[in-house]
């Protein structure tokens, strides 16, 4: 899923007074981890993931992971913090309309 960045500059205005929801800890990304995830998307569409480790790389590679095996859409990486978007079905967070080019 691909978010433009007036959609990217909304939601991160809507997840900064958010707290993380779920941690990844030392065991890394396992399957209750996934599943937690999952279920926070469910529930609210935009959440906060916080990282334990300090390699940024591999906070950059759950995040690809993540958005890749839930269908989600990565909005921002900052330290340990991933904040990730997935809509449902009954949108909770309505996104600006994209606008088209501009003429001159």
């Amino acid at each position: 899923m691909e978010l433009s960045s007036d959609e990217r500059r909304h939601l991160k205005a809507l997840a900064h007074p958010l707290n993380p929801v779920v941690m990844i800890g030392n065991n890394g990304l396992t399957d209750a981890v996934m599943r937690e995830i999952a279920i926070n998307l469910d529930a609210h569409e935009l959440i906060k993931i916080r990282v334990q480790g300090d390699d940024r790389e591999v906070r950059v590679a759950l995040l690809e992971q993540i958005c890749q095996d839930l269908s989600a859409a990565p909005v921002q990486h900052i330290g340990k913090l991933l904040v990730i978007y997935r809509p449902t079905g009954d949108a909770k967070i309505t996104l600006p309309k994209k606008q088209g080019k501009k003429k001159a």
